[in-house]
Order: C-alpha cells, then sequence, then structure tokens
C-alpha cells in the first residue's frame, strides 16, 4: 500500500510517500512559507502558496513524478492533539475533521494546520481515504493518577486540564521495535524510552502501554528541551505576571528563548557539546542540568513500572549524542547502569544494545521512525474498512 503521510505546520507541509510493505520511501519533502509575505505575518507580497491547497498542487507534482503510473492508496495526517476522545488512529470523515478542530483550543499551534492539511487533501481528493494518526492517542492508557493535576475539579471538567502527553506515536514505535530487539513480548514489554530531540520526552512503558510520560498539557513540562524550559515552579510565572509580563511574554520565553537556548545560548545539542568541550563553563552547565533532569525521570519511572527491563534512546540527541548518553548514565549509578563506551560511540541507523555485559539491565538505541508508524497505522486502519482505491 502507498500512503501519503503528511505534517501539516501553520505555513509548512511536509511529506513522505511511504510503501508500507517495503518500508521504504519512495517521495518526501518539505513546502515552506505557505501564506506567507515578504513582509512576514502574511503581510506584503506573498513569496510561497497561498494557502495549504496551493501547497498540495505543488506535492502532487512531485509525488507524479516520483510514482510515475502508481498510484497512492491513502494519506496519514499526524495530528498533535486527540484530547481524550481519540485512543487510536481513526478515518477521517466530517465529523472527525470538526471534532479535531473542537481541541484547537489544546494546541493552537498545530491542530489548526493538521485540519488544513485534512481539507486540502479533501478538496483535492475527495475520495481519497485519510487517517488521523494522534500523538496523545499512546497515552490514554496512563492511569488518572497520572494524569491528574492537584488543582481543582473544575478546570478539568469545564477546561480538559489534565496530563495528556505527546510524542506517542514515537514512543510506541519505538517500545514495540526495542522489545522485539531484547525478545521480550510486547505485553511483558517494561521499560523507559527516551526521546530526545529539540523537544523531548521521557515515557514509562509497562505491559507494553504508557503509565507515565513527562510532558503535560502542553509540550512544555517535563524535560529541559532546545528552547523549552520543561518543569519549573509555577509561582515564577505568577511573580513575573506581576512584574508586568504578559501571557504572551511568557508564552515566548518558557517555548522559545528557554532550554539549551536559554541556558548556553544555543537550542543546538552538537554546538552545546562541542563548547562544553572546548571549556565554556554555560554549556557544561546546560548539560549537566539537561542530563540531571532526565536521570531523575529516568529513576521515577523505572519505580512507576516497577523495575525497567530496558532504558531506551531515540530521536536525534538521543539516537547521534554519545555524549549526552553518557552524561545521563553516568547519574544512574544507583539502577545499576553501564555503558560499554565503544559501542555507545558507534553510528548506526540499525537498533543495537550499548550497554555492558555487566549493565543491570540493558541500554538501547532504536532510531525513531515516526513517518513509518504514521504509515503503518493509515494502512491498518483502511485495511480494516477495505476502502482502498
Amino acid at each position: 500500500m502507498l500512503v501519503l503521510v503528511i505534517n501539516s505546520g501553520s505555513s509548512s507541509l511536509k511529506y513522505q510517500v511511504r510503501d508500507v510493505e517495503a518500508g521504504s520511501v519512495l517521495a518526501e519533502g518539505l513546502v515552506e512559507k505557505i501564506g506567507m509575505g515578504s513582509g512576514g505575518e502574511g503581510d506584503g507580497q506573498i513569496e510561497g502558496p497561498r494557502d495549504h491547497a496551493e501547497a498540495l498542487e505543488l506535492v502532487d507534482a512531485e509525488i507524479h513524478a516520483a510514482l510515475g503510473d502508481r498510484v497512492l492508496d491513502a494519506v496519514g495526517h499526524r495530528v498533535v492533539h486527540g484530547g481524550e476522545r481519540f485512543a487510536e488512529p481513526v478515518l477521517v470523515d466530517n465529523e472527525i475533521t470538526r471534532a479535531i478542530e473542537r481541541l484547537n483550543p489544546l494546541a493552537p499551534l498545530h491542530n489548526p494546520a493538521n485540519v488544513l492539511g485534512i481539507r486540502a487533501i479533501s478538496k483535492k481528493w475527495p475520495d481519497m481515504p485519510q487517517v488521523a494518526v494522534f500523538d496523545t492517542a499512546f497515552h490514554r492508557t496512563l492511569p488518572e493518577h497520572a494524569w491528574r493535576y492537584a488543582v481543582p475539579d473544575e478546570l478539568y471538567t469545564n477546561h480538559g486540564i489534565r496530563r495528556y502527553g505527546f510524542h506517542g506515536t514515537s514512543h510506541e514505535y519505538v517500545a514495540h521495535r526495542a522489545a522485539a530487539l531484547l525478545d521480550i513480548p510486547g505485553d511483558e514489554f517494561d521499560a523507559v524510552i527516551a526521546h530526545l530531540g529539540n523537544g523531548a520526552s521521557v515515557t514509562a512503558i509497562r505491559g507494553g502501554h504508557s503509565v507515565d510520560t513527562s510532558m503535560g498539557f502542553t509540550p512544555l513540562e517535563g524535560l529541559v528541551m532546545g528552547t523549552r524550559s520543561g518543569d519549573l515552579d509555577p509561582s515564577i510565572l505568577v511573580f513575573l505576571g506581576r512584574a508586568g509580563w504578559s501571557p504572551e511574554d511568557l508564552d515566548s520565553m518558557l517555548n522559545r528563548q528557554s532550554g539549551l537556548k536559554g541556558l548556553a545560548g544555543n537550542n543546538d545539542m552538537r554546538s552545546v557539546v562541542e563548547a562544553a568541550e572546548a571549556g565554556d563553563a554555560k554549556s557544561a552547565m546546560a548539560l549537566a542540568v539537561a542530563s540531571y533532569r532526565l536521570a531523575k525521570y529516568i529513576g521515577g519511572y523505572h519505580v512507576a513500572v516497577g523495575g525497567a527491563k530496558a532504558l531506551v534512546f531515540t530521536a536525534g540527541i538521543g539516537e547521534n549524542s554519545h555524549q549526552f548518553r553518557t552524561l545521563v548514565v553516568e547519574r544512574l549509578g544507583a539502577l545499576g547502569v553501564q555503558l560499554d563506551d565503544r559501542l555507545n560511540r558507534e553510528r548506526s541507523r540499525e537498533p543495537r544494545v550499548i550497554s555492558s555485559p555487566s549493565s543491570a539491565i540493558p541500554v538501547l538505541v532504536v532510531p525513531t521512525d515516526e513517518e513509518q508508524a504514521i504509515a503503518e497505522a493509515t494502512a491498518a486502519v483502511v485495511s480494516r474498512a477495505s476502502i482502498a482505491p
């Protein structure tokens, strides 16, 4: 089955065409500056496609050149927020599209763009099966004691304020492949998975299911990230608000000016590591803060799963930064976790064990592939519905 995987942003459209059975990528690309003017924010002369429908025309031309006579069978959309309703991928229709749109307040930077992508496909290919795959769905198995915030109940019942978790598609994909690598049945797999990129989260997996995760109501909670602060005392925001900071100021500071960027002046992990190795004190401290925060979560999630059978690193930093993996594992001596330095330094796109034989639990690096996961989920939904063209 050929699946077009769409990841829509407010001014961008990232795509891949996947042959699901072969696990191969037949075409991919990124259309940017959708609706953007030369003055920015839509002002001035339009530089890119006027809207997502026009962007899709560009995608269609590139896909046709790559596929020739082969035709698409379905489209799979990455949708960031599925709220409490969506616990699994779903076939898209008008009601589902409206339901996703109603979740816009929970993910104002993402869900509106996801809906634009869905509607653009519906307009161009009205008979094409579309499937929505939700970042939050894998975390719908969190027990209530994990997703509840200790705030008045009306905030949950009236406003949906609870912990949702994100990166679920990646965590689920990596959990399955890590369990297979260790020859552990999926429903017996207990692990801690660290998805470390510019956005970062860690998830506690018990019996193959998510039972806790570091991101919460939004992707801001949890670990130190590229530009996001992660956990901090909420009274700081009250203090700054009283000092004259607006909600927009606070949002920008927490999401775009904090994390590694706030501590080291740079949100690129490679640059921060290089600067730290060259003796830059701010960069060294940034790495210390980030690795310490992650190690604390790993320790807590080791308890949450009743004793992890594996620690798994994934995503850009998790897969490629042997230095950061070392900093984290060095803090886990109480758990008996040890790396093999040679294996840890090796670079490979294949899943692998990087721990020493004396490590209490195996440490793995498992490359994530969210696009393949979305393509597989899309194919499964379409096959069950028996509606492939």
